[in-house]
């Protein structure tokens, strides 16, 4: 038994060192960019569907961009609430801002690929800023995107927004974001190969060059999916293109969710084109639970049963791993009482991947913004959600729900 418990005991260590090691040179080469005067115009293009709540100050900010000139681009998708009649109000104060009609949805085509796809044929710039209509941008978070995108000779870039968490919920499930980014995309290594397979974007955020998008396709590739954060990106790739990352915490705010059950709903809209596949997902269980949990479980047995020498080393094991999560939640000023809910949040995090594993029939079924999407493209009319990227499947979260009109 204790010779058991020491076995498991390093196993947890090694699968803590891991996430450790990746964060510690991620955190060392993921920088924000710093902004740079440019005359090349950034279309702000921003998909709507019932977002009167939140559209006006994600408008406004937008409109605040300074050390690049800007349009900002509105997609009404059949609103049913003001979001147009905001927008409108705005634009007739400001030129830079237009209202764009967003076509009817055609079949095959999910909702937020659809508008942008509209946006992208409507912009002027010749860079295409992509923002989720719950994103805050920052003044400077256009013109350094862009100015990282001219420096780095990346066709995309992406950057993960600072996740404003105000529920117990969110603070559970939000914070896997940046932990499976900064922990397990080795991003060196993304820098330095061509391969598609290292892609990665978060959905909320993306920059693309114009001639990049037109040439592949953009959206309109990728017209099926839910996942624009992980399927343009390697869109790109596949087509010879430069990807990239940035810190992304300092150029724009993001609030998804509200409470616990949206964020469970948002999360399996995207697991299914993520961790929850019956090769991966055992994969991912072994590396965050072996990692995060399973140390706390090998300490709370070997203290019981007095087998100091596996205590130690799990408990060396719990606290690499606490301070791989502190590391991170704090580089990305994510709230410092979630770092103490870590073991939770994997769990979380897990069980949200399984259930809809395990629930097939569920899971065939994206039901978002009064839309209902059959995995593979099918669309048809429902009662709730919208549509965003996700990393890695499960890296950025997913759909928003409906918001009440506010």
């Amino acid at each position: 038994m204790m010779l058991a418990l020491l076995v498991l005991a390093l196993v947890a260590l090694a699968l803590a060192l891991l996430p450790a090691g990746l964060a510690a040179v991620n955190l060392a080469i993921l920088r924000t960019p710093a902004p740079t005067p440019t005359d090349g115009l950034v279309s702000i293009l921003i998909p709507a569907r019932n977002e009167a709540a939140v559209i006006e100050g994600t408008v406004r900010a937008a409109l605040a961009s300074r050390f690049v000139p800007v349009e900002v681009l509105v997609g009404d998708d059949h609103s049913t609430d003001d979001t147009a009649a905001i927008v409108a109000r705005i634009a007739a104060t400001d030129p830079r801002l237009r209202l764009v009609a967003v076509p009817a949805l055609p079949e095959g085509w999910t909702g937020k690929n659809h508008a942008c796809a509209a946006l992208a044929g409507a912009a002027r710039g010749e860079r295409l800023l992509f923002l989720d209509a719950d994103v805050t941008l920052a003044p400077d978070g256009a013109a350094a995107l862009a100015a990282h995108a001219g420096k780095s000779g990346a066709d995309l870039v992406s950057g993960v927004p600072r996740q404003v968490m105000g529920t117990l919920g969110e603070r559970l499930t939000v914070p896997m974001i940046n932990f499976l980014m900064l922990g397990y995309l080795p991003i060196a290594m993304m820098r330095a190969s061509p391969r598609t397979s290292l892609g990665a974007a978060c959905g909320q955020m993306i920059l693309i060059a114009r001639e990049a998008y037109a040439a592949t396709g953009g959206h309109g590739a990728i017209r099926t999916s839910l996942h624009d954060g992980v399927r343009l990106p390697r869109l790109l790739r596949e087509r010879g293109y430069r990807t990239d990352l940035v810190a992304g915490h300092a150029l724009a705010a993001c609030r998804m969710y509200r409470d616990f059950a949206q964020s469970w709903a948002g999360f399996s809209k995207n697991a299914h084109e993520g961790m929850a596949t019956p090769a991966a997902l055992p994969v991912w269980t072994v590396l965050l639970f072996g990692g995060h949990v399973l140390p706390w479980l090998v300490l709370a047995v070997a203290l019981a049963l007095g087998a100091g020498t596996a205590a130690a080393v799990a408990g060396a094991a719990a606290l690499v791993s606490l301070a791989t999560r502190a590391a991170i939640t704090l580089r990305v000023a994510e709230p410092a009482a979630t770092i103490l809910l870590h073991p939770l949040t994997i769990c979380t995090a897990l069980a949200i991947q399984w259930n809809v594993l395990l629930r097939p029939a569920r899971a065939g079924r994206a039901v978002w913004k009064g839309r209902s999407y059959t995995v593979g493209g099918a669309v048809g009319e429902s009662g709730v959600g919208s549509v965003s990227g996700s990393l890695s499947g499960s890296l950025e979260g997913a759909p928003r729900p409906q918001r009440e009109p506010g």
